[in-house]
């Protein structure tokens, strides 16, 4: 298993539409960067995002997720509250390849600030816009810009392909579009 160049990203993302859109070049004067990068891709966070309150105090359950527990806003720039947290989408949608897998780092622009993003691995055979996790971990609110980067995907393509995709296994969130809450199959 091997990191992927540039080159590779590039025509992966040229011919099979691997990372769409796909910019090119990293840009990054007067914005937080974004694009690509020498071992990797820098994805940038859309103007969608479900912010957390405790408005309606409920308790966070992964199992069985009360959308009461996000507000939805939409704008240029997002601020999360004082230790609190976030949800976004990449600008970017995704078609893994079926011998690659992808690992999502945060930008160390966003954690010099205290802002912590996470983001799961993104599978071979997986295909939709990536679900961001982002934590303020200060005691002030943060700001997050939309439509400019937040974190760097690193790509590890694999000797031989896997025996089962997540394509294949119907992983849950599959062709997922927006930001995709938690969820639990169902028997």
């Amino acid at each position: 298993m091997g990191l992927k160049s540039d080159s590779w990203i590039r025509e992966k993302s040229l011919k099979e539409e691997m990372i769409k859109p796909f910019c090119e070049a990293l840009v990054g004067e007067g914005v937080v960067s974004f694009g690509l990068s020498s071992y990797g891709y820098d994805i940038r966070v859309s103007d969608e995002f479900k912010i957390f309150t405790n408005i309606n105090a409920q308790v966070v359950d992964p199992k069985d997720f009360d959308d009461a527990n996000v507000v939805d806003f939409k704008g240029d720039v997002c601020i999360v509250p004082p230790n609190s947290f976030a949800l976004a989408r990449t600008v970017e949608y995704f078609k893994m390849p079926h011998d690659t897998l992808a690992i999502c780092l945060g930008k160390s622009t966003y954690a010099r600030c205290g802002i912590i993003v996470n983001v799961t691995p993104f599978e071979p055979g997986f295909e939709g816009h990536i679900t961001i996790e982002i934590s303020n971990t200060t005691p002030l609110p943060a700001k997050i810009y939309a439509n400019e980067g937040i974190a760097q995907v690193l790509f590890l393509q694999g000797d031989e392909p896997c025996e089962t995709t997540y394509k294949d296994r119907k992983g849950k969130y599959q062709n997922q579009t927006g930001i995709t809450l938690p969820r639990i199959l169902k028997k």
